[in-house]
């Protein structure tokens, strides 16, 4: 009998060496090799020779079914139907992922104690958490009373039991799939294979019996889901549960989703009842401003109201800049919530189309809020906030700001601008900066102001003259 032979496997991107190595090959990352014991045979039908012997022919069928699709099932939380582009859908699988303490154990147990509300058969199985701690969560927000199953176990091989039978329920969520092991593998829970094993086992289960699988998963330092990205790959849904520690609201991303829009986020406010949906983030994100139609307050240097779309939403959201003399011989960059190169690339357009010299200068940008931007729409306001701090000249509190900057300086048009300008005047905004565009329409009590150019914006924002009140000379200010 052959001796079975170990790999090691990359914790990162799953690639296999026949020995370790401080960094793997294939991704880049170091120390993330791990040793497995792969299975001494392969899995009966599939050894080498088999061919066709044992196959069963597929029975192919048409595009358009005779039955309807089954209908979505709410859950009665409205933001996470929204993400999940309308409801749950019956034998889907879902990736929650995000940072350890966010809430993703207080929210998808919430919506396990809706579904539950409602009438449905709702399951929570933990390998991370004893039964008591999780009811103790359920007393904390107030659902201890809802029905809905809770289990703590890490062996993949009852789990399929216990739902791979009559009267299983309908909607399961698995917290966290890193803690799941199969017996059939040698390696440690966590590792490559066991979390692509347990994962197939659960999602191919969850595909057959019709249940809506919610899975768990850690994320790394940078923000990924931990294990490899496979993971992803096997299911329909990946969801980021976001958010800063120091406020408190957290914001639910979708970045892919096989039965809605992705990029679609949900907003949920953080409370001691839990995590509590947000009708209208835009108020949210902006409630630390003065009143939009006060004139003589929230006119703050360094700061532009930027209207954004969010998925299929539109969202108002606050970008803050700072521009200090460095004081050291590198300037210095931080910024949060947004993109650092396209950061440096509008500062060199302001200094090579627009005269400004920014680039000196420690530059400090923050999304208010915690909120992350990925659109490029917000370039026009973020130069806005940039050119207000260096001149010291705010911009209009009841202004809101969008567009994109081109190299040559041109600012571009952008889409969903009908929505964004709608937005800014359901809240009270009177006046928006964006590029002309032609499929905009006139949206009552909103005044928009075209920027073909960034150098008009420069303009716009450029400190008017005085005059000495001795000599009479015209100095800047």
């Amino acid at each position: 009998m052959a001796k079975t032979q170990s790999r090691f496997a990359c914790q990162q991107c799953g690639a296999v060496y026949p020995k370790w190595a401080g960094r793997c090959e294939a991704c880049g990352a170091w120390n993330s090799l791990v040793e497995e014991v792969p299975r001494a045979t392969a899995p009966k039908g599939l050894g080498q020779g088999a061919g066709t012997r044992g196959g069963r022919p597929l029975d192919f069928v048409g595009l358009r079914g005779a039955a309807d699709s089954p209908p979505r099932r709410k859950t009665g939380i409205g933001e996470i139907d929204r993400v999940c582009g309308g409801g749950l859908v019956a034998g889907s699988a879902i990736l929650v992922g995000g940072d350890p303490g966010i809430g993703k154990s207080t929210l998808l147990l919430q919506v396990a104690a809706a579904l539950a509300g409602q009438g449905g058969a709702a399951a929570y199985i933990t390998g991370e958490e004893a039964i008591d701690q999780v009811r103790l969560r359920a007393e904390r927000l107030g659902i201890a009373g809802r029905p809905v199953r809770l289990a703590a176990a890490g062996s993949v091989r009852d789990i399929v039991a216990s739902l791979d039978a009559a009267g299983a329920p309908d909607f399961v969520v698995i917290d966290s799939i890193q803690t799941m092991y199969l017996d059939t593998l040698d390696s440690a829970p966590g590792t490559v294979s066991q979390v692509r094993g347990a994962a197939q086992e659960l999602i191919g289960l969850a595909k057959s019996r019709g249940f809506v699988l919610v899975l768990v998963g850690h994320v790394t330092k940078e923000g990924l889901i931990a294990g490899p990205r496979v993971l992803e790959h096997m299911v329909d849904t990946v969801l980021y549960f976001e958010g800063e520690r120091g406020h408190h609201f957290r914001i639910l991303r979708a970045v892919k989703n096989r039965f809605g829009a992705s990029d679609e986020i949900g907003v949920f406010e953080m409370s001691d009842r839990g995590l509590v949906e947000v009708a209208n983030p835009s108020a949210l994100f902006l409630a630390d401003r003065a009143d939009a139609g006060d004139e003589s307050a929230g006119a703050v240097a360094g700061s532009a109201v930027f209207a954004g779309i969010e998925g299929t939403r539109p969202l108002l959201v606050e970008i803050q800049a700072l521009v200090a003399p460095a004081l050291l011989g590198t300037p210095r960059r931080a910024v949060v919530g947004w993109d650092s190169t396209r950061l440096a690339m509008i500062l060199a357009v302001l200094d090579a189309r627009c005269g400004l010299s920014v680039g000196a200068n420690d530059i400090y940008l923050n999304v208010a809020g915690g909120l992350r931007i990925v659109e490029p729409a917000a370039d026009l306001a973020v130069a806005a906030a940039l050119v207000s701090a260096l001149t010291e000249v705010p911009v209009p509190a009841d202004t809101v700001v969008f567009g994109e900057i081109g190299l040559s300086g041109r600012v571009r048009p952008v889409g969903h601008a009908e929505p964004r300008l709608k937005e800014a005047a359901k809240l009270g905004f009177a006046e928006a900066w964006a590029p002309a565009q032609r499929a905009a329409r006139h949206v009552e009590g909103l005044k928009t102001k075209p920027v073909a150019h960034l150098s008009e914006l420069v303009a716009r924002l450029a400190p008017a003259p005085r005059r000495h009140p001795a000599a009479g000379m015209a100095v800047a200010r």
